[in-house]
Order: structure tokens, then sequence, then C-alpha cells
């Protein structure tokens, strides 16, 4: 078993367990822990068989594997696939979709949970696909958006779920609302249709634009990104959403971009800067806090001082840094975050940035960590987080 295979397994043991860690007496020389109130933010997980570390060769027996893994996690924490409202697939190669997607839907039979897949460099060089989740704890509503304005996905995935307060919507492509085809053109054609598509799913869901809290959007060519933000900026209002922003392959290539979101209503919603920072250029709020939950933007190492060309450690602690301030604007702090999403340019960089977040972070919050290049040629590390939404047990 290698080194990089024990240190995912390591961290597959430690979301087990974090059920124990969240709801039961804290070790006696541990601050006192907390879980989400509302979701268990699963990890993104990789096809290794826990008894031996070893993957299967092929992607539907990877995939079998990644849900066995996934149904552990689910039932420590008494859920089952059911609760499940948003998932990410990566994959390593977008041709493995159709094999992925046929022993995906098997397992998701009805009242699917929302999904994005993309191809991304996995932290494992055998591993196949790579998925993360947000469950829905028992207790809270767990509903399907079905929107009128759009024809109904022939994937096995739902244009939105809604539970309690907060909505998960789908990665939305270039589709025609009426027919589900991909409707082609430039990258400004395709992202007013994409959100014109996310318009839909607010509006079923009694919300609109100015409800989102965050969203990722996944560029096939990282050189129209001026291009799609000049768009992007269209449809968002004068306090937008969180943001990140990176590079991705998706499965069909008729497509440009992706955006997958999450929105909320019912309580207090407003943009938290750090002290002393200046609004972004780009149409995207540092964080946004809804209620007792803060959602950051990507953040990537650049300071006053400039960003450490070639230098990940020193990037990834400016990383860091910056989420801090953040999240302290927000009156939260790194003991609160639920989910990281990490992406490195570099997957060889993986083990370094790791060790620096178990380092800073600590090991509490679910991580997923994939290949992906970034939005600046000199950025080796962006990092988005989600905190807060806590109730003590």
């Amino acid at each position: 078993m290698t080194a990089r295979t024990r240190r995912y397994l390591t961290l597959f043991v430690a979301a087990l367990l974090m059920p124990l860690i969240s709801c039961g007496a804290p070790p006696a020389d541990e601050p006192s822990t907390f879980a989400d109130s509302e979701f268990l933010f699963i990890p993104g997980t990789m096809g290794a068989d826990p008894a031996t570390g070893d993957f299967a060769e092929d992607v539907a027996g990877q995939f079998h594997q990644v849900m066995a893994n996934i149904n552990e996690i689910l039932e420590a924490n008494d859920m089952d696939l059911s609760r499940v409202a948003a998932v990410n697939v990566y994959l390593s190669d977008v041709s493995n979709f159709a094999a992925m997607n046929e022993v995906y839907r098997t397992y998701f039979p009805t009242d699917p949970p929302t999904r994005a897949t993309v191809a991304a460099d996995l932290p494992h060089p055998d591993a196949l696909v790579q998925v993360g989740m947000i469950a829905v704890r028992p207790d809270v509503e767990r509903r399907v958006i079905v929107p009128s304005g759009l024809m109904s996905p022939q994937l096995p995935y739902s244009w939105g779920i809604m539970a309690g307060n907060t909505l998960f919507i789908a990665g939305a492509t270039s589709r025609d609302p009426e027919t589900y085809q991909p409707v082609t053109g430039d990258i400004a054609t395709q992202t007013r249709r994409v959100w014109g598509n996310i318009g839909e799913v607010l509006s079923e869901a009694g919300m609109d634009y100015g409800d989102l809290s965050t969203c990722t959007v996944f560029l096939r060519d990282p050189a129209e990104f001026r291009e799609m933000n000049d768009a992007y900026r269209e449809f968002v209002t004068d306090e937008p959403p969180a943001r990140a922003t990176v590079a991705a392959e998706l499965v069909n290539e008729l497509f440009k971009i992706e955006i997958q979101c999450i929105a909320g209503h019912g309580e207090e919603r407003s943009v938290r800067m750090a002290e002393g920072a200046s609004p972004p250029s780009s149409p995207f709020s540092p964080s946004i806090a809804i209620g007792n939950r803060v959602f950051t933007a990507g953040a990537v190492g650049s300071s006053p001082d400039g960003v450490a060309v070639g230098d990940v450690e020193a990037q990834t602690r400016q990383v860091l840094t910056n989420l801090q301030a953040t999240l302290a604007a927000a009156g939260s702090d790194f003991g609160d975050v639920n989910v990281m999403y990490v992406y490195l340019p570099e997957i060889a960089h993986e083990e370094q940035v790791t060790a620096i977040l178990d380092e800073v972070v600590g090991t509490g919050a679910a991580r997923t960590i994939v290949g992906s290049a970034l939005m600046g040629p000199d950025y080796l590390v962006e990092i988005m987080m989600i905190a807060g939404g806590h109730s003590e047990h």
C-alpha cells in the first residue's frame, strides 16, 4: 500500500469517526466540537478498498466501491442515499462517463440528487473517479424541485433539491429548456442560457438570483474567462454570490461552461469581507453569510505584496490567511468549517497542500481535492469553504 493510499484511507476513517467525535464527549485535550445541524458533508471519496487499499481496474468497479465507502459514512450518521441532495463526480477521463453513469443510476432510481460531473486530475494515480456529496439530515425536509419551464433531465439527476431553506442546483449547461438539447454558440451565449436555466430552478423554488449563496463555474477554456465574466455579471445582483471558477473538461464537448449553485432564503443574507479588503473586480463576493452559515469564494494566494510565484507552500499559507480573515469578518473561524474544495493546477502538489491544511485547519472538515487549472497562470492553489450551520451536541 502506497503512502498516498494510506493517507487517503486515514481521511476516510476520519470521516467515519466524525459523528462519534461530533456528537459524543470530546477528548479531554480537545475543544468542544460541533456538527452541522442540517447537512452532512461527505469528502471527495475514491474507490479504494478500505481493507487493502486496492483499486478496481475499471470505472464501474471503482464506482461501486466509492458508493460502498460513502454508504458507510452515511450509515454512521443514521442516513442513507435517499438523503443526498448534491453530488460532485470527478472523472480522471471523460470517456468513462457512460460507464459511470450506467452504474450511478442504479443507486438513485427515484428522486435523485442534483449533480455536476466533470473531468479532473485525481489525488491517487490509480483512481478513475472521485465523488463528494452533501446529504440532508433526517429531521430536515428534502424536496425535489421540478421547474415547469425546464424539460426533465434525461440523466439521473434532479434540477434542484430543496432542503429546509437551502436550494441545491444541479450543474447547469447550455440546454434548450423545452427540448433539453444543447444550445451551442460562443461563451457569452452559453453563459446566458445556463443562467436562464438556473433562473427557472430558482423561480420554481420561490427564489431569484438575489438568493444565491455560492456558485462554482467549470470553464472548458480559461482563455474565455473574461467573456464569460461579462455575461455572468448580467445576472447577479449588487451583492453577488461567492464563487470559484476553475478549468475542467465537461462531459459533452459542445458545452463550454457548467455552473453549479446553492441558494437560500428565509434568513438574513449579507456580504462579508475581510477588514480593509477591497471588493473584487469580478462579479462575486468574498463570502456570503446566510443565517449562521458562511460560503466563502475560492481564495487564491495573493497578498498586497503579490503572489509567491512557483512556491505552493507560501501560496497555500497565504490562501488560508486570506480565508481566515474572511471567516473572521463573518464571526467564524477554521473550527467552524464543514467542507473545503481544493483546486490544484498540479495534482502532484496534493501531498504538500494536504500537510499544510492538516497543520493550519485541522482534519475535522470534509475535503475534496482535484487537479484543475485556475484563472491566473501564477496561482498554484484555490480553496473554497462552507462553514457554520452548527448546533451543539
